[in-house]
């Protein structure tokens, strides 16, 4: 795909932003979506002048991790395209990376003795506090900072997520982290075993398996955070860039380190944010507008709350940026589009495979379809329900950048 989009892809100006509310999609809970219990006037304004769709992120069926989700949206095949969520956290976090590093994202979490087992409790341990989860840090740092002679660095990020470096000596490639995550992503049961996946892993989960150990011992004291839950054990990749496939000068405006790491890693320039609010965010998009061809906003909040079953709060956070988005009349756009990477159901307090609303507004948009930004609307669109690693093909064709195929 990349190669045929690149002969085809024209030199040519245009300004285009997309907008992704994470985990925006849902199911109904009991009787409507978040999407269709939130009033959202301009949003619904705008559908009603925009081609609008439902895009599957990955495969039919299959739940996405926000990681792949993303590259789908900015047109890479997550199939090919397999990174884990350790450098994309890492990258995020401002950690320097080199060729012998392992990432690993990690969870604070809170677990409890069942018998001889151990059961996690809480997967996130509350979501703690930033500040809780930087003396934390401190405190591994303290304790843990070499497994048999491979350095072993702790980085913090916000709430309860953190990065873990192992810094080995030797070079390392991607067969060699190929190790099942602690993480088993549901509460009630015990943390899973980070083997090895294939033989030339096997290096590398030892020092995990012992990284595991020397964490749970610091933490038996902590009240919350008192376990890690250890995920996406990854190297730095090697993918082509943003502006290299498009010929676009890309920005990102987000507030969570590991959307910034997926920005970085793509070859976007991640743009300062004053604070972790939608109006920050939206401030930042005013002042850099000169200054790139292409934006990625992110909303992270409707992902959180969603995962939290908190029906409610999603719904706030999308009336919230449906009353910011309205700034954007201020700036001339040729395209906007505006979707999420996945849905989370609060119904499912979790990802889901579901499908999710896209509208793309332009001046060439096939509109007078949908009513209102939600996804039974959405479905009614000419764009249909496609692949989410095709939306950039869309993305590019209204913003005519995008030469005519074959003879």
């Amino acid at each position: 795909m990349h190669e045929i989009r690149a002969t085809l892809t024209k030199k040519k100006q245009a300004k285009i932003i997309l907008f992704v509310l994470d985990g925006v999609g849902g199911i109904p809970n009991p009787k409507l979506t978040e999407l269709e219990a939130a009033k959202t006037p301009f949003l619904d304004k705008i559908t009603k002048k925009s081609e609008t769709g439902c895009h599957i992120p990955i495969l039919s069926g299959l739940t996405p991790g926000s990681g792949a989700a993303h590259l789908a949206l900015f047109g890479y095949d997550p199939l090919r395209y397999d990174i884990g969520r350790g450098i994309l956290e890492a990258l995020g976090s401002d950690v320097s990376v080199s060729e012998k590093d392992v990432l690993i994202r990690g969870n604070f979490s809170t677990v409890k003795n069942v018998g001889s087992k151990i059961i996690i409790d809480d997967r996130r341990a509350g979501r703690i506090t930033t500040d809780t989860n930087k003396r934390i840090i401190k405190l591994l740092q303290s304790k843990i900072n070499k497994i048999d002679g491979v350095g072993v660095e702790f980085t913090s990020g916000l709430e309860h997520r953190f990065v873990c470096k192992l810094k080995f000596k030797n070079k390392l490639n991607s067969s060699e982290v190929h190790i099942l995550d602690t993480d088993p992503e549901e509460v009630g049961v015990a943390p899973l075993i980070p083997k090895n996946l294939n033989q030339k892993s096997q290096k590398v989960s030892k020092i995990v398996v012992k990284l595991v150990n020397l964490i749970k011992e610091t933490l038996k004291k902590e009240n919350k955070a008192n376990y890690a839950l250890l995920r996406g054990f990854s190297i730095y990749p090697k993918i082509p860039t943003f502006e290299a496939l498009y010929g676009l000068k890309a920005g990102s405006i987000v507030t969570y380190p590991m959307y910034k790491g997926i920005s970085k890693l793509v070859g976007m320039n991640p743009l300062y944010v004053k604070n972790n609010t939608i109006e920050s965010q939206f401030e930042t998009l005013i002042k850099e507008y000169d200054n790139y061809d292409f934006f990625y906003f992110h909303i992270k909040k409707t992902d959180s709350f969603g995962e939290d079953g908190n029906y409610k709060k999603k719904i706030n956070v999308i009336e919230e940026f449906d009353k910011s988005l309205r700034k954007i009349q201020k700036l001339k756009f040729d395209v906007v589009c505006v979707t999420g990477d996945h849905s989370t159901p609060t119904k499912m307090k979790g990802h889901s495979w579901h499908p999710v609303p896209v509208i793309i507004n332009s001046k060439n948009s096939f509109y007078g379809t949908s009513k209102r930004f939600t996804e039974k609307e959405c479905l009614k669109g000419t764009l249909g329900l496609f692949e989410g690693k095709n939306l950039m093909n869309f993305i590019l064709a209204h913003g005519e950048l995008l030469s005519k195929f074959g003879a």
